[in-house]
């Protein structure tokens, strides 16, 4: 379960900039995570759940923003929404795309006191 990871990465992302602020807690905290990113949402929750435990985020409110997938074909330029890596382009069939977003894995705002 590499979301545990993720999570413990997150809080000390959370922390290091809430402690440079001179704060002693986090209230808020709101995340991008790509539908892309490969991160599992049931699992990244238990394990926040958990993680957050004796941390200054321990009765922090999270939010996610979930970002859609976007890609462009590198033959005919179409952009185009997908839900898989290996999606085709709907114009031409070519499976040679950019991906455009849909990978984010990052801390976009925080909130602390």
């Amino acid at each position: 379960m590499h979301e545990l990871s993720i999570v413990m990465g997150i809080i000390k992302i959370a922390e290091d900039h809430a402690k440079a602020a001179g704060a002693h807690s986090v209230d808020e905290i709101e995340l991008d995570i790509g539908t892309l990113s490969g991160v599992d949402m049931e699992s990244m929750e238990f394990a926040w759940t958990q993680a957050k435990k004796g941390t200054m985020l321990n009765n922090s409110l999270k939010k996610v923003n979930s970002i859609s997938a976007k890609a462009k074909c590198l033959d005919c330029d179409t952009e185009f929404d997908i839900k898989n890596y290996y999606d085709a382009c709907p114009v031409c069939g070519e499976h040679l795309i950019s991906i455009l977003r849909g990978k984010e894995l990052k801390v976009k705002s925080l909130l602390v006191s």
